[in-house]
């Protein structure tokens, strides 16, 4: 077995962290027509590789004899990682950046029989074939050397990982006000059409002009995205700008939705005292419950005004990172979020 310091097995880490961050990007950049910085992080590191190259590199050189038994433990060492690392993120971040569940004989989308076969051939070329050169050269660097450069490597990669971490908390916490924005915009909408037709206003002119699916989700946001396709040779600052320019339109389009809404429901309280056969109590518990509805549009309004480009910056780099990433609890807030951020 060989034997390497702490300083070594870092520096190993980084070496394989580095390598699958060159394999994923250019796999998933040749699929998708498009150059993609493929992975978690903002630097040229996808820690499930370096990781997983780790402890298959951990388990399986004491067995490095036997082709089988590298097989063996480095598909069985692969695999428990692979589902610990999804099912943390998973749960952590409500974002499962990986899925197999289209996939035959998986286990809670994390790992699949494909992926673990696969995972215990990659760890016999990994042991026979592409780590012994790699050993050789780790051997040849200075020992002086090593513990300072997997210091300075280490640092660096800690703060990646915290403003990672970061932006994929800011993701969940877009995705999920995007989530009870549309969810409050159409119970906000029913309301209005229910106070509508209680108060005999025009039912049929209100509902056309509260079409919150069409005015949000097709016509602006279609719109947008038109326009940022255009922007595959403009240059960054123009897309930025064309970005940011999506964004406005959909911003006014759910302002411009709040606002009739909001309008629809001062024009019902305005009428209350119109309605025949209501009793004072009743009338004011219906003022009192239009007043609430519209305090709560109110509270919307700002929240959509409040909302910057910026906002949805990181969120829009982990998506893009990530193509294949999902989330069954925000599905229709992550898809979008890609049609905005998407420039093919």
């Amino acid at each position: 077995m060989h034997v390497y310091t702490t300083g070594q097995w870092v520096l190993l880490f980084f070496f394989y962290c580095f390598c699958g961050w060159i394999w994923e990007s250019c796999y998933v950049s040749a699929r998708q027509r498009r150059w993609v910085n493929r992975g978690f992080l903002q630097g040229p590191l996808l820690p499930i590789y370096g990781s997983g190259a780790i402890i298959i590199l951990f388990t399986t050189l004491p067995v490095a004899g036997s082709l089988p038994l590298i097989w063996l433990f480095g598909m069985l060492s692969a695999t428990v990682l692979e589902y610990v690392v999804g099912a943390a993120m998973e749960k952590i971040f409500k974002v499962r950046y990986w899925d197999y569940s289209s996939q035959r004989f998986n286990l809670n989308g994390h790992i699949c029989l494909t992926s673990s076969i696969a995972w215990g051939f990659f760890s016999i070329l990994l042991v026979r074939f592409v780590h012994p050169p790699i050993g050789r050269l780790l051997a040849d660097v200075p020992a002086w050397l090593v513990d300072p450069l997997a210091l300075g490597l280490t640092v660096v990669f800690t703060v990646d990982v915290v403003r990672s971490v970061q932006a994929a908390l800011d993701l969940r916490e877009v995705l999920t006000k995007l989530t009870e924005e549309n969810e409050d915009l159409r119970r906000l909408a029913k309301r209005a059409e229910v106070a509508a037709a209680f108060a005999e206003d025009d039912l049929r002119r209100f509902r056309e002009r509260t079409e919150v699916e069409k005015q949000v989700w097709q016509l602006r946001l279609e719109e947008g995205v038109d326009q940022l396709r255009d922007a595959q040779t403009a240059r960054k600052q123009r897309r930025q700008e064309l970005l940011e320019s999506a964004l406005r339109r959909r911003t006014n389009a759910k302002l411009e939705v709040l606002h009739t809404i909001s309008e629809a429901l001062e024009v019902c309280r305005e009428h209350l005292a119109d309605i025949p056969d209501l009793t004072a109590e009743a009338l004011d518990e219906r003022r009192q419950d239009l007043t609430e509805a519209i305090q709560r549009v109110r509270e919307r309004e700002a929240s959509v005004r409040a909302r910057t480009a910026k906002t949805y910056q990181r969120s829009l780099r982990i998506l893009q990172g990530n193509p294949s990433a999902m989330a069954k609890e925000f599905q229709e807030a992550m898809e979008t979020l890609r049609k905005l951020g998407d420039r093919k």
